[in-house]
């Protein structure tokens, strides 16, 4: 990130790719909130992230309600002065094709998903415009390209791809970028907790046979948030070990 004056709130930011992504911003000396429903965890990366040097507050929000965000916002005006950087991490994903979707993994995952991104994305700009700077960097997935069983998960992220594209535009003549990352197969708690059946398919379809860790998308992120990207906007970040171009598909009749 390269600018010790700037704040970052990243969501999700209690584990994996929230938690790397936090960790590098901090270390690369901005102030950083770090969100996530799980208090407890928020705490921990904030501590880690104090012990280190760095400076950081945590913030027990549930991104499915504006009022997490506004919360979140008002903690980082209180701490730190205001927000410079947004990143929507936080997410859920699910296996399960369109057959045996039922309607509240489908509303929950939009929530997590997507509205939280329209939330943040809202605010960020109230907040950013009138200053004629910021970065928001919205965090999809590869997956939103389509894939087997990941009706929910793929549309979501697709709506995050599109709406990441709109407000860049939208943004753009007020000095506010809006980026995304698409990861693939990163070693975080969620792949971890998939039954190892599926995780063998995913690898399977894996051109480098390897899982990407929370730190390469921490590393993209502190790029697109750092002045060296600053003619950067609208753009869509593979982190992904070459699954975007090319992935061996599901056999047929699965």
């Amino acid at each position: 990130m390269e600018q010790t004056s700037r704040v970052a709130v990243v969501t999700g930011a209690g584990s994996g790719i929230g938690a790397a992504i936090a960790r590098e911003y901090a270390a690369a000396g901005a102030q950083v909130v770090v969100a996530d429903l799980d208090g407890g965890r928020a705490d921990a990366v904030a501590a880690e992230i104090q012990t280190a040097g760095g400076r950081s507050v945590a913030v027990e929000m549930d991104v499915t309600r504006r009022e997490g965000f506004l919360a979140t916002f008002a903690a980082a005006r209180s701490a730190f002065g205001g927000v410079d950087v947004l990143v929507n991490n936080a997410g859920t994903g699910q296996n399960g094709g369109i057959r045996g979707l039922d309607d509240q993994t489908w509303e929950r995952t939009v929530a997590i998903n997507l509205s939280s991104v329209y939330y943040g994305c809202q605010l960020a700009a109230q907040e950013m415009v009138p200053r004629r700077a910021g970065s928001i960097i919205n965090i999809a997935s590869r997956a939103w390209l389509g894939w087997y069983g990941q009706f929910a998960y793929a549309a979501t992220k697709g709506a995050v791809v599109s709406a990441t594209r709109s407000l860049a535009i939208e943004l753009a003549k007020y000095g506010v970028r809006v980026n995304c990352i698409a990861p693939g197969l990163i070693d975080t708690p969620l792949m971890q907790s998939l039954d190892q059946p599926v995780k063998d398919k995913l690898m399977e379809a894996q051109p480098t046979g390897t899982l990407g860790t929370p730190e390469d998308v921490a590393w993209a992120a502190s790029f697109l948030a750092s002045p060296a990207a600053r003619a950067v906007t609208g753009q869509t970040l593979y982190v992904c070990g070459g699954k975007s171009i090319y992935a061996r598909p599901a056999a047929r009749g699965r």
